[in-house]
């Protein structure tokens, strides 16, 4: 039986401009970059996809390495496309980026036009469509002139491969920069998507003031701190979960101290009505335009979807939540 998308489902989504654009980005994103790789069940990936839109989320967030193995995301999102949205490709916003190691030898990598533009025309081709909404630089190069990177992204909508241009994982000085060479050569700089959550709050030391004064909208990747701000680890790493892996990253943030924070956090969700999860991304949405969410199953979706039910903070909860992941809590 065909995929037939809900017919309700642009009532309770929130969408909200992307800075002075003419963009409107779902508060809530579905990120790929784990879960929709070769290694993952598709079906599982079908459905989530599918709830996603059902729920309003329209923005699909993908990179050239996402997978594993790296291209296999949008391999497999590009089957969804062709299968499940096949009709709604103009009801969608599709993102891709490029900036990290992606095949070998010296044109791979970073963010020279060569490897941009050929990383674009490769990802264009597994997802099986003519263009993205928005191409990003995935990060700054230190080694190109930024000019030479910001080229590329103007050469990419000028080609008719990308709508919309952004950047990732830039800092306040260097998207600034960005912006006054885009804005020249006549392709304003839509977004930028930097790591932001609670446990990690580095776009509010000047990034967030160059973003509003700029009039760049933001979305933030690792809102939960890879599952940190989850009841998921209150009482011990499960065995079935990422962090139980091997060389994951998450495990240097599960320190008790962290530990006892979230809990301490989770008090005020429960007052609020809310999971810790849910007001975490809450919380983040003061700041940003949108959050991007990972899952691994649609209650995870449905779930975080809910967290828009509560978007407001008194001053003295915001108070509090900042003494919490200000001060040590030991136990």
């Amino acid at each position: 039986m065909s995929y037939i998308p809900d017919e309700n489902r642009y009532n309770n989504m929130i969408y909200r401009r992307c800075g002075r654009s003419g963009i409107m980005l779902p508060a809530i994103s579905l990120g790929l970059w784990h879960n929709f790789g070769g290694y993952d069940v598709f079906e599982n990936m079908r459905t989530m996809a599918r709830r996603a839109f059902d729920l309003g989320i329209t923005h699909f967030d993908l990179a050239n390495n996402y997978g594993p193995p790296p291209g296999s995301a949008e391999e497999n999102f590009g089957r969804i496309l062709k299968t499940d949205f096949r009709g709604y490709r103009d009801e969608l916003l599709i993102s891709t980026k490029a900036g990290y190691t992606m095949w070998p030898g010296p044109y791979g990598d970073w963010g020279s036009r060569k490897y941009l533009l050929s990383s674009l025309d490769q990802s264009l081709k597994r997802m099986g469509i003519d263009y993205v909404d928005i191409f990003y630089s995935h990060r700054r190069d230190p080694n190109t002139p930024l000019e030479e990177t910001m080229m590329a992204l103007d050469q990419a909508v000028r080609q008719g491969k990308a709508l919309y241009v952004g950047i990732s994982n830039y800092n306040a000085e260097d998207t600034k920069k960005a912006a006054e060479i885009l804005r020249k050569l006549g392709t304003p700089l839509l977004i930028n998507q930097p790591s932001y959550s609670m446990f990690n709050r580095w776009i509010e030391d000047g990034l967030t003031d160059v973003l509003e004064k700029e009039g760049i909208g933001s979305i933030a990747f690792s809102p939960l701190a890879q599952g940190l701000l989850t009841d998921k680890y209150l009482n011990g790493i499960p065995d079935d979960s990422r962090a139980a892996k091997k060389n994951t990253s998450l495990k240097g943030n599960l320190t008790e101290e962290n530990i006892n924070k979230v809990r301490e956090l989770k008090k005020i969700a429960d007052r609020r009505g809310q999971s810790i999860a849910q007001m975490a991304l809450a919380w983040d949405l003061r700041k940003v335009t949108s959050v991007i969410i990972g899952a691994s199953r649609v209650s995870q979706i449905e779930e975080n979807v809910r967290a828009l039910d509560n978007l407001e903070f008194s001053d003295d909860e915001l108070k509090e939540i900042d003494e919490i992941l200000s001060k040590k809590i030991m136990r």
